[in-house]
């Protein structure tokens, strides 16, 4: 079977170590179903036009692709207003693999329509639940008709949902972890409960308030900063580089640092002694029961996780290797929680791990759900 999995913006973000496994954690996992995988991509060049920038660029990316064994089968692509320019390839070779695809697996919301033109079954994966939808909804994103619609929210078309189903019926699944590649790595030793993340993007939510357009900031810096006195309420000292962080114990560091590849990234979540994380405002707004890929990483790695309360869930639990926190004081108490009975929490985020997140079940259902319905195309 071969299945081409479309992803977003990883060769132009080669420091984002973290980025990176989001998508490979798909392709791997469908590599151990038996399927022979491809990766499309569209590339952004360098606006200077400078070769040897460009080269730079690619260079670690398809060095990256070779470790995952993916040599061979990448689609890079660049447009110049409607023109393609293939880089490793051409179109003739791109449009017979799609041709020959069971299945075109799209992360790329705005792809172009001509390259799912060519695929004999599409599905579009939604690894933003509410928000892809509400940027539907609004008219601020145009997504081609797919033959099927997959979500990682777990509330998306369904009743409970704070937001509209845009018409589409959707497929909920989990979100895949590949465990032989993220092993068990208990080290009673660790100090830091540690995250990766974006601090301050151009993420904003535009929504409609009085009759006015309001832009609200949808960012990690936002949602930290509510939680920036939680190193005061308990026995952990991580410290900081921003003066407000710094000031309440923590410690901020460039993610370029510790997490600039895809091993650099697995390694500091593997010598973390768990994670600590919120969520994006519009996590909290749609209450999707949202769970972060990353997240999925310390899980599997048997890190215990204290993440932000992101709504009502039928599989995420609250107190056995994963606390969800809904106030600083929660959050305190799950941190001292885990401290007093470590291993056992350790143990118990990589059961969770094994029994929901596991890549290979989840891309088997994957692969059932896109490839044995058939929706109607709106």
């Amino acid at each position: 079977m071969i299945a081409v999995i479309s992803v977003y913006k990883v060769a132009n973000f080669p420091d984002g170590g973290g980025h990176f496994w989001v998508y490979m954690q798909y392709a791997q996992g469908l590599r151990r179903l038996g399927c022979d995988v491809y990766w499309l991509e569209q590339f952004r060049p360098p606006a200077s036009g400078d070769a040897a920038q460009e080269a730079s660029l690619l260079s670690p990316f398809f060095e990256r692709m070779k470790r995952f064994g993916l040599e061979g089968k990448t689609l890079l692509y660049a447009k110049a207003g409607d023109a393609f320019r293939f880089v490793g390839c051409e179109w003739p070779d791109v449009e017979r693999v799609l041709k020959r695809a069971d299945l075109l697996l799209n992360f790329h919301y705005a792809i172009d329509p001509r390259l799912l033109a060519c695929a004999r079954r599409t599905a579009l994966v939604d690894i933003d639940p509410g928000l892809l939808q509400f940027w539907i909804g609004t008219g601020q994103l145009s997504v081609p008709a797919h033959d099927c619609y997959l979500t990682t929210g777990e509330t998306v078309g369904t009743p409970s949902a704070r937001f509209s189903d845009c018409g589409l019926q959707w497929h909920r699944i989990r979100p895949p972890v590949c465990l032989d590649l993220w092993p068990f790595t208990y080290d009673h030793h660790a100090d830091a409960f540690t995250t990766v993340s974006s601090w301050s993007t151009t993420d904003y939510l535009k929504v409609t308030e009085n009759g006015k357009i309001v832009l609200r900031e949808n960012t990690k810096r936002v949602a930290f900063l509510e939680f920036a006195e939680l190193p005061r309420r308990t026995d952990e000292r991580d410290a900081a580089d921003l003066a407000r962080l710094t000031q309440n114990g923590w410690r901020v560091r460039h993610s370029t640092a510790v997490a600039g590849s895809p091993d650099a990234y697995r390694s500091y979540v593997q010598r973390s002694r768990g994670e600590f994380s919120c969520a994006k405002a519009s996590c909290m707004q749609f209450q999707n029961a949202w769970v972060s890929d990353r997240t999925l990483c310390y899980l599997a790695s048997g890190k215990p996780v204290v993440v932000q309360h992101t709504g009502p869930s039928a599989y995420l639990p609250n107190g056995e290797g994963m606390f969800r926190f809904t106030s600083l004081d929660e959050a305190a108490a799950a941190l001292d929680a885990i401290n007093r009975d470590y291993e056992r929490h350790c143990r118990a985020a990589r059961d969770l791990a094994e029994t929901q997140f596991d890549a290979k079940r989840v891309l088997e259902g994957v692969l059932n759900t896109t490839l044995m319905t058939r929706e109607m195309v709106p």
